[in-house]
């Protein structure tokens, strides 16, 4: 009957599949004409350190080799240089920052006075659409749990459907569940379908494992339907409910790397994000995704969903109101 539900309300299945693009959309067209930040660059010396940090269009560190690799791979850096001779710039050509990095460098270091030579990095996991597709997968899940439950159930209230629920012997836990398990009914075919799209279409590496992914995507589904479930539990009509979820998710979608990442916020607001169910659910999966982590690596992030799972779910049951 949830299944049956969710689809044949038009808004609820808007809000959970269509609303992501449509911000995708509006974010483009936002940032269209924003200046490029600055590029990081790790350098192997000191005096190229000294030569490229004048320019205010550059960060510059210095790195071992091994170090700025990693670096390079992960994406916090866009290009490596080593002194040479002949100079050799390592950076990543499907990545406009790394491209960027180069021709910066060169200008400053007067690439026509010096012999150079280049390497073309090209990693899997470096890329913007392998840190976009879990932060997708996050959105997704977040959207899902409060527009698919929260909007739904007091849609059901609004149209006095819920009301003649009270006569029958089901109990409030049971039918607050029913709606956390069509999530995560649909939570495997979201799952499934990003995963593969991004894997096959696309090249997104899945480094770690996928019963790990699974189960943080579980956790996350589960985090943001009992979120869900407490903003409806009393809410009495569609402006009080629309309210109260875009109250909740736009600074998350916003703030918890979705587009781009939290590190461009200025560090007095870094702890705020940290704490947010959705940034620790991108932050997870994008560690498991790309890096590799085990589970001892996401477990505080896996804990922190967990424990706002329990506690939303366990207060929506004692106040959730059938009228």
């Amino acid at each position: 009957m949830r299944l049956r539900t969710f689809w044949r309300e038009t808004g609820a299945v808007f809000w959970t599949f269509g609303f992501p693009l449509a911000l995708t959309l509006v974010l483009g067209v936002a940032f269209r004409d924003r200046p490029p930040d600055a590029v990081s660059i790790a350098v192997q010396s000191e005096a190229l350190r000294a030569a490229l940090s004048p320019s205010k269009d550059v960060r510059v560190e210095v790195l071992a080799e091994p170090a700025a690799r990693e670096a390079l791979r992960t994406g916090r850096i866009s290009l490596f240089i080593q002194p040479g001779p002949p100079r050799t710039y390592l950076f990543d050509p499907t990545r406009p920052d790394s491209r960027l990095a180069r021709a910066l460098a060169e200008n400053i270091l007067d690439h026509a006075h010096a012999e150079a030579a280049e390497m073309r990095v090209t990693e899997p996991g470096a890329r913007y659409v392998d840190f976009l597709v879990p932060g997708l997968i996050g959105s997704n899940i977040m959207s899902s749990g409060m527009w698919g439950v929260g909007y739904v159930i007091v849609e059901l209230r609004n149209k006095r459907l819920i009301k003649r629920l009270v006569a029958t012997p089901m109990k409030k836990t049971h039918f607050l569940a029913s709606f956390v398990l069509m999530r995560l009914f649909f939570l495997v075919v979201e799952l499934t379908i990003l995963l593969s799209f991004g894997y096959f279409v696309f090249g997104v590496p899945i480094r770690g494992s996928l019963p790990l992914i699974a189960g943080l995507t579980l956790l996350g589904s589960l985090c943001f339907g009992g979120m869900g479930l407490l903003v409806a539990s009393r809410a009495q009509n569609m402006p009080t409910i629309n309210g109260l979820i875009n109250l909740i998710i736009m600074p998350m979608f916003l703030g918890s790397g979705v587009f781009f990442s939290t590190s461009k916020f200025p560090p007095v607001v870094q702890p705020f994000l940290r704490v947010l169910p959705l940034t620790a659910l991108n932050d997870a999966l994008r560690a498991v995704m790309l890096q590799g982590a085990g589970i001892s690596a996401v477990l505080p992030k896996a804990a922190l969903l967990s424990g706002i799972a329990v506690v939303t779910f366990s207060i929506a049951v004692k106040v959730f109101r059938w009228r």
